[in-house]
Order: C-alpha cells, then structure tokens, then sequence
C-alpha cells in the first residue's frame, strides 16, 4: 500500500505584514523547471479575497517568495478570488488552470505565462456550469489537448481542439460509497506521464468533509481509462496544522512533482498553511505496476 510521508512542519505560512496573504496559504499548483520548482499558491488577507503568489525553491523545501501576488481578481467573474491553480508545462508555455469565484458562480478559467510574472488570460473554458479542480495533460492525446475537471461529485475527462472549447465530457472516476471519498472526489496535482500511464494524486472527501488524497493510474492513450486506483488513502489530515485551521481535517493537492527519483506533492492543511508530502518512485512505480 502506497503512502506519503509529510514532512514535519509547514513550509510556506501566512505572512503577517504581507496584507494580501496575512491569514492563510494554501493549494500550491507546482511545476519543476530548469532545476527549481516554481509553485503557484492561493492566498487570503484581510480582504478575504483570494489571490495568487509565486515561490520559487532549488530543493523543493526551502521557497523564496515575492512580496506582492503575481495573478489577482481583474474580471467580475474573479471578483472573490483567483483559486486553486495547478500548472501545466506545454508547447513552451505553462498553462495555469484556477478557479474563478464570484457572486455569478464558480468556473475554470485559464492563464499562460513563460515566467510567472508577465500574464495572459485566456477567460472561462466551460462557461455555462458551475465547475472547478480543472488540470491540464501535458501533451496531446491522439491530437487533442485534454482536461480533467469535476462535475460534482466525480472527476471527468475532455477534449479541445483548441484549449478554449470543450467537448466529449466524460465521467472517469465515481466516489466509492461507505469509503474515505464517499462524498465527492476531484482532480489534485496534474497529472504527471509515466511509463505505465498517467498518474493522478488526487482528493476524496467523506461524509463527515474530511479531506483525503488518493493516487489512481489512467491509460495513457484513453484516459478514461482507471488501469488502478488504490483503495486506502495515500495521505490524511494527522498533524495539528491540517486538523485545526480555516477549514478544519483538510489535506488537499493541486500540484505534484518528481526530482531525482521523489515526488513531492504540495497541499495545503486546514486551507491555512502548505505542506509537502512525498513518495520514492521506487514505491509509485510498484503502485503502477500493481506490486
């Protein structure tokens, strides 16, 4: 059975005299390029309004920050917040998908940058539905680009020609009834290319809310496919600063990463401060391999 191993402390908090970020920190898309990992992070300050923030670390453990967000609300539909991103490399750019929140609703949006600073916003990509823990594949499938995204209370597939408009929507995972993701589940980290098929870290949620994170594998020419999908949770809210918090037993990813034969996955705990677990690929590739 695989598991994570948390590292002992958070490693990125609420920064008190920073006002955009000064009460929580928390669902830290990542990706790892030119040797440091570059995370994306949601934070909420005195306003109560989500924005984005960059950190940037040669280790994976250690970050450096900037003093000011790099994504804020700047549409009617981002007047509450900018949530959520989890960042895809592709065609030379990283395509961050986030959640959008207003008083209209709930929904994927999409933004590209080379160097997280300078933006473009590509707008909503399902623009009639409520609909949100949206992550992009890292390449083309059969010709195609895809998504995973959550139509409550399952995780589904899509396909676009153009990253813009959606179609052949799919359910690809249910949650399992009297389980730890008994109640909802979604998309965590993005998913990640493997030899064995693509693999998703991603969250459960049971009926008593507490927030798990699971690891499936999806068949790499039909992700619709589930190849596997363990049982047992791979992570759950144990230390103190992911049971008590903003929102109370919350362990939950939007981004993953490997290095030198780890993956680290960033979540964050109580959605107040962000954490990473992580695995050996040793142990993932015996998980994929169904050891």
């Amino acid at each position: 059975m695989l598991r994570l191993t948390r590292h002992p402390e958070p490693i990125l908090r609420p920064i008190p005299h920073h006002p955009w970020e000064s009460r929580y920190v928390f669902n830290a898309g990542v990706v790892y390029h030119n040797g440091l990992v570059h995370m994306l992070y949601r934070a909420i300050g005195e306003d109560e309004i989500s924005r984005l923030g960059y950190a940037v670390s040669p280790d994976g453990l250690n970050f450096y920050r900037l003093d000011q967000p790099v994504l804020s609300p700047a549409t009617p539909w981002e007047a509450w917040g900018v949530e959520d991103p989890r960042i895809t490399p592709l065609e030379g750019k990283f395509y961050v998908l986030y959640t959008a929140y207003s008083g209209l609703g709930v929904r994927v949006s999409m933004a590209s940058t080379t160097n997280f600073i300078t933006w473009t916003r590509h707008g909503i990509l399902l623009p009639d539905e409520d609909n949100k823990d949206a992550a992009l594949f890292p390449e083309k499938i059969k010709g195609r680009y895809a998504m995973l995204h959550r139509r409550p209370p399952d995780i589904w597939l899509a396909y676009s020609e153009d990253l813009i408009h959606w179609t052949d929507h799919q359910v690809i995972m249910r949650p399992r009834p009297g389980t730890w993701e008994s109640w909802k589940i979604g998309a965590g980290a993005q998913p990640i290319r493997t030899e064995w098929g693509w693999l998703l870290f991603y969250h459960g949620v049971d009926d008593h809310r507490v927030y798990r994170l699971g690891i499936a594998l999806l068949d790499l020419e039909d992700p619709a496919r589930v190849i596997r999908r363990q049982e047992e949770p791979i992570l759950s809210p144990e230390a103190p600063w992911e049971r008590e918090g903003q929102v109370p037993n919350v362990v939950f990813t939007c981004g993953a990463v490997e290095i030198d034969g780890t993956y680290y996955v960033y979540y964050g705990g109580a959605d107040t401060v962000i954490g990473v677990a992580t695995v050996q690929k040793e142990d993932v590739e015996r998980f994929c391999r169904g050891g």
